[in-house]
């Protein structure tokens, strides 16, 4: 089941400033690697499996996300460059190297929190 979240919060923030919106998404992430490594992602650039990035159907490019893998509590902050998935009901496909930070890389999926932390512009 995907969830979808927004809050808003003026902590930290000085007299006049625009409030801050936290997007939050919860649902099954994948992994993609070697197979795409130096092809062209939706953005433009190339695939590196080794980089912090990240595939999401909406989300601007370039926009900062903290990925926690539900199960065991790692996070890692990515990068959107790409469009996907493609399967099924997933959130979102992670580079070869993100998956491994959090963890999922023989399983292959993981159910995981997406928080915007900041939206291109």
């Amino acid at each position: 089941t995907t969830r979808i979240t927004s809050r808003s919060s003026r902590a930290s923030k000085p007299f006049g400033a625009a409030r801050a919106t936290v997007t939050v998404q919860e649902g099954l992430v994948s992994w993609y690697g070697e197979q795409f490594h130096d092809r062209p992602t939706a953005s433009g650039q190339l695939f590196d499996s080794s980089a912090m990035t990240m595939a999401h159907p909406t989300l601007p490019f370039g926009t900062k996300v903290k990925v926690t893998n539900l199960r065991n509590g790692r996070s890692v902050v990515l990068t959107v460059n790409d469009r996907g998935p493609f399967v099924g009901k997933r959130i979102a496909d992670l580079s070869q190297a993100a998956a491994a930070t959090l963890g999922i890389l023989r399983r292959g999926i993981a159910h995981a929190r997406l928080e915007v932390l900041h939206a291109a512009d």
